[in-house]
């Protein structure tokens, strides 16, 4: 099974789970019992299966083979090469691959010159007209390969021009852009390749990012930032006759195994092991020197040999485009993939599965535990309208009578409800002032202020290492107010339980680890990146704020918006169940004194209104086992069936 093909499981395992969660949702639509707060979270759940984006990102120095690489295991099928991997240069930007649905094949290209604005590459994403565009014939090899050859292209300038737009210059070309006899530096033309492209993993929602060598890396932090740290699988490319070079250990440590917890979803490929294949070494002879390069790479970049894998990108591509199997086996590109299907896909789809089946179960149980309600006061009324039969007038009052109290007793205990409610209210403006936008863009003025106004260098570096400060106060603030939530809320669960036979599971609470581990993050590269005495010393005070806002900033309004999405749907997700128990509790009162008042007025609407309930009753019961039945079928679909590495568990 190819790379495609397993990728089409996993889009074929999305597809079959939003079918049956949608299908939830319209039942719980056809038979009323959908409310606001559970079609918002159902159609979370769809959008996220829907829209689900799998990025895959290639880092490597120059000449590593990195394009030809991403040739072979994506675009063999056209029958020649669609990205430049001809020698030297060949990727001078960021550069992604991806389709949307609708979308025309281009290529998108953000001219360099817009780092000298404060804007951010995704937030240029949404500008159109930022971007120099032309149209792909998608039809055509030699219309792909001379328009997507302009991510290679650059330009000359002057070493002013090029530390304006953030590169670094060093003479001795080590540590930075070196320039020529004339002083000129030579810099990518473009910051940022978006390339539109209808293949048919790109169209299955995979985005392939692919990335230039150090020195133009080091130039766009928000790749390292936020693109790198937030792939699901990063890809690092080394040449077998070099090793790991010094630049290429750079380029680890600083940009790929710094942003990922463990070297998680990271695999080493050694590219190249055809040049070892020189007609004088037998087949073990070749195998041993690449057994013991792979044993050289595993200690050097401390990884299990297992993460290496040693390949001929250039020979798979001959390979796929000629259909000569053995050559594909001989360039070992299928172990490479087999290793991104087996390890990249499944993990994915357990986070993507284990959030929709969290989401899910919550509306599951929250729907049950209102039917629950309602068979119960169902069961409730036919019990008493059954122990009317025969009885007279004054036994008929004496039950309306009762019913009458139970009401005044639940609208007494409403008012500590509506206080509670009102509490609420008040906690949620608190934590949202914590969390909230508003507070972090206050705090981003401050910090603006402060750097600008420094006079000294340990100025600035106080008021940068301040912003993370401030940012994790807010955080533990919050902490603090979520604590304070659920406990109240967790006590007024537990009092309409007890007090009023509510059926109601305790309120889950909220952790704001997420968002504090993403700032440690954060703050370490920054750290790396911004925050060294070189850096400190070298940048001018102006464009040293603007970096900090345009990358650092940026990254921890990103933080602080998802933190704002998820705790707002986690304040609608506690209070909901609470509030339709209520609504229900209060309907079924009045269903029940109505019910009593009619047998009042006239005794032979008793069997009538027995039958009814009885009816109901059955209905309701049938409505518990169809939810049962979409229950078994949400979870068939999203752990039950099998994907690209087999039977899934059972989703919790």
């Amino acid at each position: 099974m190819t790379l495609v093909d397993q990728f089409s499981v996993y889009a074929e395992w999305r597809n079959g789970a939003a079918v049956a969660v949608e299908e939830l949702r319209r039942w719980l639509t056809r038979n009323d019992i959908n409310d606001a707060q559970a079609d918002l979270r159902l159609q979370y759940v769809l959008d996220r299966l829907r829209e689900d984006k799998l990025t895959v990102a290639f880092v490597a120095e120059f000449s590593r083979g990195k394009s030809e690489l991403i040739n072979a295991i994506f675009f063999s099928d056209f029958g020649d090469r669609v990205l430049p991997s001809s020698a030297g240069r060949t990727t001078m930007c960021p550069t992604e691959l991806q389709w949307t649905s609708g979308a025309k094949p281009e290529i998108r290209l953000l001219p360099i010159r817009s780092r000298k604005t404060s804007a951010s590459v995704s937030e240029l994403k949404r500008y159109p007209d930022e971007w120099m565009v032309q149209a792909l014939d998608a039809s055509s090899a030699e219309n792909l390969q001379t328009v997507l050859a302009r991510v290679g292209e650059t330009e000359l300038v002057a070493q002013d021009e090029a530390l304006a737009l953030g590169f670094h210059v060093d003479p001795q070309g080590e540590k930075g852009l070196k320039p020529d006899r004339y002083g000129l530096v030579e810099i990518p033309s473009w910051r940022h390749a978006l390339i539109h492209y209808p293949h048919p993993l790109l169209e299955q929602g995979l985005i392939v990012l692919d990335t230039p060598g150090l020195n133009a890396i080091g130039a766009e932090p928000e790749l390292t930032l936020s693109l790198l740290p937030n792939a699901h699988a990063v890809l690092f490319v080394l040449a077998v006759d070099t090793g790991v070079t010094q630049s290429d250990l750079a380029v680890w440590r600083e940009y790929v195994q710094a942003g990922r917890e463990h070297g998680k979803g990271c695999l080493v490929v050694l590219n190249k092991i055809d040049g070892l294949w020189d007609g004088l070494r037998d087949d073990a002879r070749i195998d041993h020197e690449i057994a013991r390069q792979v044993e050289q790479v595993a200690q050097t970049l401390e990884l299990p040999v297992g993460n290496i894998f040693p390949v001929s990108a250039q020979k798979g591509l001959v390979g796929r485009i000629n259909r000569d199997d053995v050559l594909i086996a001989r360039s070992r590109l299928p172990a490479l993939e087999r290793a991104l299907a087996e390890d990249v896909l499944p993990t994915k789809q357990e986070i993507v599965r284990d959030s929709a089946a969290s989401e899910v179960s919550d509306v599951s149980r929250q729907t049950r535990e209102l039917l629950q309600a309602r068979l119960t006061g169902l069961r409730e009324q036919l019990r008493e309208l059954t122990d009317l039969r025969g009885k007279n007038q004054g036994v008929i009052e004496y039950m309306m009578r009762k019913i009458r109290m139970e009401k005044t007793e639940f609208e007494e205990g409403l008012q500590k409800y509506y206080a509670v409610r009102s509490v609420f209210s008040n906690l949620t403006n608190n934590l949202l002032a914590h969390l909230g936008l508003d507070a972090l863009r206050d705090e981003t003025r401050k910090t603006r202020e402060a750097m600008l106004e420094s006079t000294f260098t340990k100025g600035l570096r106080d008021a940068m290492e301040g912003f993370f400060q401030h940012l994790r106060a807010n955080l533990a603030l919050s902490s603090e107010e979520i604590r304070e939530i659920t406990t109240m809320l967790d006590s007024m669960y537990r009092r309409f339980s007890v007090e009023h036979g509510l059926k109601l599971t305790p309120p889950e609470s909220f952790s704001t680890l997420r968002y504090e581990k993403e700032l440690d993050r954060l703050e370490s590269a920054f750290n790396r990146q911004i925050n060294t005495a070189l850096m400190l010393v070298t940048t001018e005070k102006h464009a040293l704020t603007q970096k900090f806002f345009e990358t650092v900033a940026v990254q921890a309004r990103r933080t602080f918006e998802i933190a704002n999405r998820d705790v707002e749907q986690w304040l609608r997700a506690v209070m909901a169940p609470l509030e339709t128990q209520v609504r229900e509790y209060q309907l079924q009162l009045k269903r029940r004194l109505e019910s009593v008042k009619r047998i009042h007025q006239a005794t032979d609407t008793l069997e009538d209104r027995i039958e009814e309930l009885t009816q109901a009753e059955a209905a309701m019961l049938q409505q518990l086992e169809e939810l049962d039945e979409l229950e078994r079928a949400i979870r068939t679909a999203l752990g039950g069936a099998e994907d690209v590495t087999g039977a899934l568990p059972n989703a919790a």
